[in-house]
């Protein structure tokens, strides 16, 4: 399917690569279809882009890749909203804020992760209530 964006373009993607958010991003109840994609591979960012709204995409990032103590335990209501039945067919994804004037000043979106279930496509964004967690801790440390 083609899919025109703001941010990339007119791009072409397989509808198989659609996630339903059966969970919604804060925010932005009424969007349900979002797909990942990565522009440049060589970065350790992706794209979360919508498929209802072309002006909306987020900046989204795995922190597993990253150097931090993060875990996150999932509610037996979530697994039941993602239909999870293998933990490994999970994907967590954070959305970060770049500043244009200062990419060195980004943040992470640590409270409130994206859960991803590669196997059925489903997805949603769940808070972390009472981790400690912040919503904009800072990517770069000592900078």
């Amino acid at each position: 399917m083609k899919l025109q964006t703001v941010k990339f373009g007119e791009i072409e993607i397989e509808e198989s690569r659609i996630f339903d958010f059966v969970m919604p991003i804060i925010g932005f109840d009424e969007l349900k279809k979002f797909v990942i994609l990565d522009p440049n591979p060589d970065t350790m960012f992706k794209w979360l882009q919508s498929i209802e709204d072309p002006t909306l995409s987020f900046p989204i990032i795995s922190v597993s890749a990253l150097d931090y103590d993060y875990s996150i335990n999932l509610s037996d209501s979530v697994v039941n909203d993602l239909e999870i039945t293998n933990p490994e067919s999970l994907l967590v994804m954070n959305i970060t804020s770049i500043p244009q004037d200062n990419p060195k000043g980004t943040t992470i979106n640590l409270l409130a992760p994206i859960i991803f279930n590669l196997d059925n496509h489903t997805a949603g964004q769940i808070v972390l209530s009472g981790s400690g967690y912040s919503i904009s801790h800072p990517m770069f440390k000592n900078i």
